[in-house]
């Protein structure tokens, strides 16, 4: 099997460490020059446990569940293990001998390593005076020295500290690393016996360490290079090279496995595992595994076979020698992955002796066959074996932005209100709470006589739980400061057996979640309210404004992943449940570490790999990942710990942790502030950049939507602005596609714009003579104007109803009440909003005309379009918007039949649809002449189309029509709009027919009322006529085509629809006439010209 060489983590601060193992290899032990001492459990231990044993820690050596520091104080010092607790000196370097020391006298120089010999009998030193001395210990003198290193003054300037080791065992063998190789003295005789070396060596070597078995030999560089050897070969087997090349500056072997632990002088710990070839099996094993499996049965084997003895075909069959097999039985209590006969004392399963002994050979495949036991039925004393996904143990309950609960000092909660730190230790037992912004409230300092565990924050309480004890049940405590009562704290026992395992608080509530599967709900002030259960145990929970956000487990986890789910709620006067009970996502093999709100109350979580997840309310109420902090870290083991997340600025605010998931309390850790960024694709180019952009812009300005909706304020002017950068980068990916040549890429990106943005994109098309982009542009801006509008007539008939509603029921409920049946007033429905429908088009249009402010198509417009008469401008808008951009063209041009689709989508209502609707259509068809375009009155019609509320002061563009006309055809262009606009109608409703007749005797009631109010109280009158009556009018409205319009009105004169005709078909001849004049160009090309300029967007 290969090593395994695991990432390095940080351990200490910059500086000389050194490492070992306990006794059982259970724990890593690490010092540094910090001062600490640290406990590993393994290398991915995320909370090790720390000891302080000085300002300096040089060296570290347990013996005996004693842990041996040497610090900086010339002392060597004692503590305890694991516990840490101080045990005493056992020496100190002073001018002064003790009477139970030893001293060796003899180098000239600062010592550098030693190395006490395993039988006790000498002692090994290497000195910066460049000897490395044999010292006997009883005698204290010195045996033997080699002048082997470098001279120097001190240890800091040597070029290797040359830790040197004994063989373990016998000590047969003295170790010495010497520059680039190792050489290895004999014991007794003191000869150089041989030297290893590589050549992988390229920098002097730091230090030496022995296997326990005394085989190997590791030695590690100054560079980073780590190199093991066999000693009896003297071959070297592994090679390893450190991940920045630091110099490697302590190892320690596995004393059970093949492991060599090391750390570097940047404070750093690494692993190397599997070092080695693997041992060689058991001599019995061997033998009885190499036996012939194919006369193992005879016989007298057959009811043995008959039985219900069954062995899954994977395992071999049983051997013959039962000597051997007495030996090497499993040990009574083990799980066997065979069933053996309860008859037979000297059966066994030697695939499980294999297995337990590291042997993999392949059967031939005729040992499966012999005997057929494939063909044998399972048995029913067969024990099962489950070889599939483990199970993985569930996440315990935590409580977001708090440390863990055995520290000493840990904060309790870290959020954007303030922080709650808990203190625990022999001098004090308290909580301090403070402030971020101290005019909430001031700092305040609390005992913890209860023993609390779990805290929040929120700018009106404190709210903190502790854990039973024989004696106490678990209690919920709060401090209601910003109450006025004189007593401001109130506490709630739980039920027996029942603790509380998560808390949180909300905007006039408090929540706890319970052993028990249930959550509580209190007011602030200690009220008890609703109470329910969850669907399993509870792992975190967080409280903002109304919302309650609940994570709990839906079930078990394998492989590694959480079985999570949650629930989101608002506790507000209308309680509702948002999300209710779906899977929360997180990365493979991960936990959750952070759940919360942002401060504009979007729910947030983060897992143990550093995804930071957000809900998208616009998107089904999804998680979107937002952010990875995993890519912010500079180490394999460093983390950010995150304590609040802000949408207005886009901010992740959290704390940097270097090799460690947590801060310490002192000192005060320092808040990073990250940015968010969206996983999209390629998003290093010009077009993934934009597209993250938006939609980052998106999602993080959509809680605005969410406060509009549930009453709250906002800021509009943020708003408009986030729309404005939206629209902006829209923009630019359409310009990116259209460099690009993907038109239809540049009509996706229409269906996202505005209005107003969508006229833009038109006009750039219209720049660079794209026709066909121009037209499929049109057509999305005429279904999102339809769009639009009828969005805003379902708001007028909910408004309306509402209104009807709430007028009593006197009149309207009266009327309802007399109708003859169902059906009646449900087509008496129909009928009132068609005509309300008819009444807010034209009121709508009014108004539309009356702002006269110029926008992106109003450049051309002439005085005489201007000074239309108000009476013209009534009639056209009685009939509904129509299509004022329709284009001229020869009898055979495919655009003319749709006209008919084009008037039918103008009507601005989802009734269109309905079938009474669609048999007017039919038999009464619109009579509509596709005109020769006239640019600038076609963009005022524009203007007054696309923008019915905030017309915007875009000035039109000039297509390459208008190029080419002469200053003389404005007086016929005025002409044309007057003809234009008797021509392009629609049927009127009964209610305009209705109008038309009793409009003078609504002027003479009220002379004062102007155009739209005379429309608004026609509408009051015409609802209060009965059914019958209104039914009348819809029937002379259906019956025949209106001809009447505004202006036939002014003339005293109706006009026939032959006339119509008559008088579109000159127009049609006479606007040819004037366009051949005017434009050179062939027929086909000045049509698609005039399609692409006037197409209706």
């Amino acid at each position: 099997m290969p090593s395994k060489q695991k990432p390095m983590r940080y351990g200490h601060t910059e500086g000389h460490t050194d490492v070992c193992f306990n006794d059982t290899g259970s724990c890593i032990v690490t010092s540094g020059s910090d001062g600490d001492v640290r406990i590993w459990e393994n290398l991915d231990d995320d909370d090790p446990k720390s000891i302080n044993v000085g300002e300096k820690a040089y060296s570290c050596a347990l013996k005996n569940g004693k842990l041996i520091t040497a610090v900086s104080n010339n002392t060597v010092q004692i503590h305890t293990f694991p516990e840490g607790a101080p045990d005493g000196i056992l020496t100190r370097f002073t001018m002064t001998d003790s009477s139970k020391q030893k001293t060796f006298r003899g180098h000239d120089a600062p010592v550098l390593s030693l190395s006490f010999d395993p039988k006790d009998v000498y002692l090994a030193s290497a000195s910066c005076d460049g000897s490395v001395r044999v010292w006997n210990i009883a005698d204290q003198t010195c045996t033997k020295s080699w002048l082997l290193l470098q001279k120097c003054n001190d240890v800091i300037n040597a070029k290797s500290i040359c830790r040197l080791a004994w063989q373990p065992g016998t000590g047969k063998l003295l170790a010495v690393p010497v520059d680039k190789v190792v050489e290895l003295f004999r014991r007794e005789s003191w000869d150089s016996q041989f030297d290893l070396s590589d050549a992988s060596i390229t920098q002097p070597l730091n230090v030496v360490v022995w296997s326990p078995c005394g085989q190997f030999l590791a030695a590690g560089s100054v560079d980073g290079n780590l190199v093991v050897w066999n000693v009896e070969t003297q071959q070297c087997i592994e090679r390893m090279k450190h991940e920045k090349k630091y110099s490697i500056c302590g190892l320690a072997w596995h004393p059970k496995h093949k492991q060599i632990a090391y750390t570097d002088n940047e404070g750093n710990l690494g692993l190397l595992e599997n070092i080695g070839d693997v041992e060689k099996p058991n001599d019995k094993v061997a033998s009885a595994v190499a036996k012939d499996y194919n006369d193992l049965f005879d016989g007298d084997d057959d009811d043995y076979l008959s039985g219900d003895v069954i062995e899954p075909p994977s395992s071999p069959k049983t051997g013959e020698n039962e000597d051997d097999a007495d030996d090497l039985m499993q040990p009574p209590g083990h799980g066997r992955r065979a069933v053996i006969d309860d008859d037979d004392d000297n059966s066994l399963d030697i695939g499980l002796i294999k297995a337990s002994s590291g042997l993999l050979e392949k059967e031939d495949d005729g040992d499966d066959q012999t005997g057929g036991f494939s063909a044998l039925p399972p048995s029913s004393t067969q024990q099962p074996f489950y070889d599939g996904p483990m199970p993985t143990p569930r996440q315990k309950p935590f409580q977001s932005g708090s440390t863990p609960v055995h520290l000493m000092h840990r904060f309790m909660v870290w959020n954007s209100v303030g922080i709650i730190r808990c203190y625990n230790d022999e001098q004090d037992n308290a909580i301090d709470i403070e402030f971020h912004d101290t005019s909430v409230h001031h700092a305040t300092h609390l005992p913890n006589s209860l023993g609390h565990t779990m805290a929040d924050l929120s700018t009106e309480a404190i709210l903190l739980a502790c854990e039973s004890t024989e004696e106490l049940a678990s209690k919920l405590h709060c401090i209601h400061f910003g109450s006025w009562d004189a007593n401001k704290e109130w506490t709630v026992d739980m039920p027996k057996e029942e603790e509380i395992e998560a808390i949180c608080l909300g905007q006039g509530w408090a929540a706890c979640a319970t052993s028990a599967l249930l959550v509580r709900v209190f007011t602030v002030g200690g009220v008890q309210k609703e109470i329910f259960s969850l669907p399993g145990p509870v792992v975190s929970m967080a409280g903002h404004g109304e919302q309650l956000m609940v994570v709990y487990h839906r079930g078990t986890g394998f492989d590694g992943d959480q079985c999570l789910g949650v629930q989101l709620m608002e506790l507000g006067r209308k309680k509702r449940q948002i999300v209710h009970g779906d899977p929360l996502s997180l990365t493979r093999k991960s936990y959750l570490v952070w759940l919360g709100f942002s401060a504009e109350g979007t729910p947030c979580y983060v897992d143990s790999e550093g995804a930071v997840r957000m809900l998208n309310r616009g998107f089904g109420n999804t998680w979107i990942p937002v952010c990875n902090t995993r890519e912010h870290c500079k180490g394999k083991y460093d983390h950010y710990w995150v304590v609040g997340i802000h949408e207005k600025p886009q901010q992740l605010r959290c704390i940097p942790c270097k090799g460690a998931r947590f801060p310490p309390t002192l000192p005060r850790p320092a808040v990073a502030i990250l940015p968010f960024k969206l996983p999209y694709c390629q998003v290093e180019t010009e077009k993934g950049q934009m597209e993250e952009q938006y939609w980052r812009s998106v999602l993080f300005h959509s809680y605005m939507d969410y406060l509009s909706k549930n009453g709250y304020e906002f800021d509009e002017n943020a708003k408009n602005q986030a729309v404005k950068e939206q629209q902006e980068l829209l923009m630019k990916l359409f310009a990116l596609s259209y460099k690009l040549e993907r038109e239809s890429r540049c009509v996706e990106l229409a269906d996202l714009m505005t209005h107003n943005v969508l006229n833009l994109a038109i006009k750039y098309a219209s720049r660079s003579r794209r026709l066909n982009l121009a037209q499929l542009l049109s057509e999305v801006a005429m279904e999102k104007a339809s769009e639009l509008a009828a969005a805003q007539e379902d708001e007028e008939e909910e408004e309306d109803f509402r209104k009807h509603s709430s007028a009593g029921s006197s009149s309207s409920a009266t009327k309802w009440g007399q109708l003859p049946g169902r059906n009646v007033q449900q087509d008496q429905e129909v009928e009132d909003d068609e005509e309300t429908d008819a009444c807010e088009e034209a009121e709508e249009t009014l108004e539309v005309h009356k702002e006269k402010e110029p926008n992106c198509f109003s450049k051309g417009v002439t005085s005489a379009e201007v000074t239309t008469p108000k009476p013209v401008l009534v009639a056209s808008s009685s009939r509904g918007r129509v299509n004022p951009f329709k284009v001229s063209s020869s009898k055979k041009d495919p655009v003319v039949p749709s006209g008919k689709v084009l008037d039918n989508m103008t009507k601005y209502s989802k009734k269109t649809s309905s079938s009474g609707s669609r048999a007017a259509d039919k038999q009464n068809p619109p009579v509509i002449k596709p005109l020769t375009p006239k640019p600038k009155t076609k963009q005022a019609s524009a203007a007054s189309f696309f923008q019915p509320r905030t017309p915007a002061a875009n000035p039109g563009e000039k297509t390459v029509e208008e190029r080419e006309e002469k200053a003389g055809n404005e007086s016929q262009e005025a002409k044309v709009t007057a003809q234009e606009n008797t021509e392009n109608r629609r049927p009127k409703t009964g209610f305009q027919m209705w109008l038309e007749e009793n409009k003078a005797n609504i002027l003479t009631d009220n002379p004062d009322l102007n155009e739209a109010e005379v429309i608004k109280e026609g509408m009051s009158r015409f609802r209060m006529l009965t059914s019958e009556e209104r039914m009348v009018w819809t029937e002379k409205a259906k019956g025949g085509r209106v001809s009447d319009s505004a202006e036939d009105k002014k003339r005293k004169r109706p006009t026939a629809e032959e006339d119509e005709v008559k008088q579109s078909q000159e127009q049609k001849s006479e606007d040819t006439n004037v366009s051949k004049k005017s434009k050179p160009l062939d027929p086909s090309t000045n049509n698609r010209l005039s399609s692409f300029a006037f197409k209706q967007s």
